[in-house]
């Protein structure tokens, strides 16, 4: 299965929050990815699974 195509749990979405912030995630499928707004990070799902740490994430620049 590509990264891009997989999916995640909605259930699991729903318990995760960002690990820096402890706020909401918002899933950004053109990306495959949790965004965490107030952190300014994106966490990256790859094989269906969510890459919960900050050092795997990606900085959102404005």
């Amino acid at each position: 299965m590509d990264a891009k195509t997989s999916k995640v749990d909605p259930k699991l979405l729903e318990l995760l929050v960002c690990p820096l912030t402890k706020g909401r995630l918002s899933y950004r499928a053109a990306d495959n990815e949790l965004v965490s707004e107030k952190a300014r990070l994106a966490y990256p799902i790859r094989d269906g699974i969510p890459i919960m740490l900050i050092s795997e994430a990606r900085k959102i620049e404005d």
